[in-house]
């Protein structure tokens, strides 16, 4: 279930994202900054992302009576609520590291720690 949501979200990401790039006259140039100063930029664009999808799960009313291993459906779930920010973070890692690294971000390392994440915060023992 989770990996046939992950697909659909990418499509439907890429898809948004690819009709605003369309637009585009040149490619976007990535910026000769430091490591330091890109994740400067681009927490607070995690920050927001996580923060709205953390605090959806949490109003779902289906989250007390989940278990540890269920936050995954109603982190995909909420996402769909949460696109502006998500979709921010995506363009800001593509601008940052270069285009097609923000979908990546999402679907690899961002999503690979989200569920630890939310169940830290929540207090709740994992798995």
């Amino acid at each position: 279930m989770i990996v046939e949501s992950l697909v659909g979200l990418s499509l439907v990401l890429n898809a948004s994202l690819e009709s605003r790039s369309a637009f585009a006259a040149t490619p976007p140039v990535v910026p000769e900054i430091s490591t330091r100063q890109k994740e400067m930029a681009f927490l607070p664009l995690v920050n927001r992302a996580t923060d709205c999808i953390v605090r959806r799960v949490f109003a779902d009313p289906r989250y007390g009576r989940a278990q540890p291993a269920e936050i995954n459906d109603l982190i995909i779930d909420s996402i769909p609520a949460c696109a502006a920010p998500v979709r921010a973070m995506i363009e800001a890692h593509d601008r940052l590291y270069g285009r097609g690294s923000g979908e990546a971000f999402l679907l690899g390392p961002y999503l690979d720690v989200l569920p630890a994440a939310i169940v830290k915060q929540a207090g709740v023992k994992s798995p």
